[in-house]
């Protein structure tokens, strides 16, 4: 059996675009890597359900960002629809909402939450933009930096995290469409929340936080959309004292375990979740590779891909569902500059 997944990249240097490669469920093996679309900086990728509609961050050489959509032929080749562009920096996040046929993306260097709209065809068009304020502590939180806009598993709110003023937003979205506050919740100073992941039960999500490489678990309020501390544990050993960024964080569709990618101590860290939704952490694994920037679990999530930025490689390790630990199938998978994992 195979699978397919998606790379989404920086093309600063060997990258070109968009890539694919197979996972062979039978020979526990990536193979067949594949440029899919050739395009500048598609760091951020998201689909409708089956993938026949492709949605990208785009950077062009004129200085413009955005997002690009494509349509995936009969000949199963990703052709472009269309782009939705500014100038200045591109976001660093997009997400389709397939009920709504809606975009949510995040612009780090702008500090802006967008929402746009999708035509059934793939034609993009802006339908309302909230630029955050304010700053926090950490050299690196001067002014805002969106990082994370999507749905709550309920589909009732849009969470935003901000990295540079540590605050977690809640919106809702009018009849209009247009984004309304309803909830922020702050962390620590410096910690710069970057990503969330929920648990399948919709009561808890866990907030990875960049800049303190902490993993912290909240309690989520499905009436009001609020959050509410509960644990904040670390997502690296004591002993690192050098650089770590904490990256990408996945929780198991059995709500048993989570899992979180560390930058810089180049780890997944393992967490086993209890019966009160914290966490425990397990162990350390190493990545085998320089900036995991991203990672994914299968579909049967018998297996986890790690990308890597900097090394230009696929790492693949067999999961154990029962006690979630990760043994090593392959490290040295070529794939240039990964940002972005997508199973298809």
């Amino acid at each position: 059996m195979t699978q397919t997944l998606l790379l989404g990249t920086y093309t600063k240097r060997d990258s070109k675009g968009i890539y694919s490669i197979e996972l062979n469920t039978d020979s526990k093996t990536l193979t067949q890597l594949k440029q899919e679309v050739h395009i500048g900086n598609p760091t951020y990728i998201d689909g409708n359900k089956d993938y026949s509609f492709l949605y990208s961050v785009v950077k062009t050489d004129d200085g413009k960002g955005g997002i690009a959509s494509f349509k995936r032929s009969a000949a199963g080749e990703f052709e472009k629809v269309d782009e939705w562009l500014e100038e200045g920096a591109p976001p660093c996040y997009v997400a389709f909402d397939e009920d709504k046929h809606l975009l949510y993306t995040a612009n780090y260097h702008k500090g802006e939450v967008s929402v746009l709209k999708s035509t059934p065809d793939g034609h993009l068009s802006l339908v309302d933009t909230v630029t955050h304020a304010g700053h926090s502590v950490h050299e690196n939180q001067t002014s805002p930096h969106a990082h994370y806009f999507d749905l709550t598993p309920d589909k009732q709110f849009l969470v935003a995290c901000d990295l540079g003023t540590d605050e977690v937003y809640t919106y809702t979205l009018t009849d209009e469409k247009s984004l309304q506050e309803v909830a922020v919740f702050k962390t620590a100073p410096g910690s710069g929340p970057r990503h969330i992941a929920f648990h399948p039960n919709g009561q808890i999500a866990y907030l990875f936080a960049e800049l303190s490489s902490d993993v912290i678990t909240l309690s989520y309020d499905a009436e009001s959309g609020r959050f509410t501390h509960l644990q904040t544990l670390s997502s690296i050993p004591e002993e690192h004292t050098g650089f770590n960024g904490g990256a990408a964080i996945r929780v198991t569709s059995d709500g048993h375990f989570v899992y979180a990618s560390n930058r810089g101590h180049d780890s997944l860290a393992v967490f086993q979740v209890n019966e009160d939704g914290t966490l425990t952490l397990k162990e350390y694994v190493s990545t085998e590779g320089e900036v995991p920037r991203d990672f994914n679990l299968d579909p049967t999530e018998a297996f986890v891909v790690v990308g890597h930025q900097d090394s230009d490689n696929l790492t693949l390790f067999e999961r154990n569902a029962s006690d979630g630990s990760l043994t090593l199938l392959q490290k040295d998978v070529y794939a240039p500059e990964v940002i972005c994992v997508k199973f298809v």
